[in-house]
């Protein structure tokens, strides 16, 4: 068995070493690094957590991971750090999917096999796969949710996420393709990016409230840490339940409120899903040389309400 190779990471441009996962007996030994954009989010804690897991699971792979903390410089020194010392392979969710691409292609070009789960690199073709959701789709589901809510048509307020991410530019085009389709009918009355935080998703919601003449008749958010800080802002407003409220991720506290009442719904998008596909994709070529059938593979996210909050992913870590 080999010795965790942790002293390098933690050497190497601040690289955070959060967990390596224990070796076990395997066919072939592997380290492969997993970067995130950011550990700020409860999602991505939630998908290294998976991440472990699944390296657990397969058995014999030194998993290490790293916090981008949302800059495209720090992941990309990260990555650059992973080359130098020759991992086995690489998992990532890009920050910016662009500023990300000469990194990757580095690492492609090193013979280093990468899969990206969440967002997705089109610029790099040599990336070995990709799984994640379709959050084109996700944001469709989000739109017909509206459209069931007020067949007669309503006003919309829309928290776009981090500009330069694919699950924003993709959540925000399926809303579209909806809601643009009877533009008469669904009007949006505010649309801007709040970056998927939720400090911004509360003072961009407080800003946008009071300045209309009255509120909108649905608030839809990216994702669902926005949504939670528009939450606070409805409750200033005594709004809560009057206006309905729409997220995205499935996050436990998310769907604490929806249980509660507070908000309307949110998207599952099955991280748990995302991450177990993208190691299997990885670990199958690395130990027998498999290339994915589909080198995209996207999941399919469903609206997560009151009515069926039994298939949400993660019901069972809501307190």
């Amino acid at each position: 068995m080999r010795h965790p190779i942790t002293t390098w990471l933690s050497a190497a441009l601040g690289l955070a070493l959060f967990a390596v996962v224990p070796a076990q007996a395997a066919e072939k030994h592997l380290t492969i690094l997993m970067s995130v954009p950011d550990l700020a989010f409860p999602f991505f804690v939630h998908c290294i957590d998976q991440g472990k897991q699944e390296a657990n699971k397969l058995g014999d792979i030194d998993l290490l991971t790293s916090d981008g903390q949302r800059s495209s410089p720090k992941q990309t020194a990260d990555i650059e750090a992973a080359i130098t010392k020759g991992v086995s392979g690489i998992i990532i969710s890009p920050n910016d999917v662009d500023a990300l691409a000469p990194a990757l292609q580095e690492a492609v070009d090193a013979k280093i096999p990468v899969v990206t789960f969440d967002r997705r690199v089109s610029k790099v073709p040599g990336i070995l796969g990709h799984v994640g959701a379709d959050n084109v789709k996700g944001g469709e589901a989000q739109g017909q949710l509206v459209e069931k809510l007020f067949p007669d048509g309503c006003t919309v307020m829309n928290l776009q996420g981090q500009s330069g991410s694919s699950p924003a530019i993709d959540r925000n085009k399926g809303l579209h393709n909806v809601l643009d389709q009877a533009k008469d009918k669904y009007k949006i009355v505010f649309e801007d990016t709040a970056g998927f935080d939720r400090a911004k998703g509360l003072s961009m919601t407080e800003s946008a409230l009071a300045g209309m003449p009255k509120p909108p008749d649905v608030i839809v958010c990216a994702n669902d840490d926005m949504a939670l800080g528009a939450l606070e802002a409805l409750k200033a407003r005594n709004l809560v339940g009057k206006v309905k409220l729409i997220g995205f991720d499935a996050l436990p506290e998310a769907l604490a409120q929806i249980k509660a009442g507070n908000m309307t719904a949110t998207i599952e998008q099955l991280p748990g899903g995302q991450v177990s596909g993208a190691m299997e994709v990885l670990v199958a070529f690395l130990r027998d040389g498999k290339k994915p059938e589909q080198q995209v593979k996207l999941l399919t996210p469903i609206a997560i309400t009151a009515d069926n909050l039994n298939q949400a992913e993660r019901l069972n870590e809501v307190k």
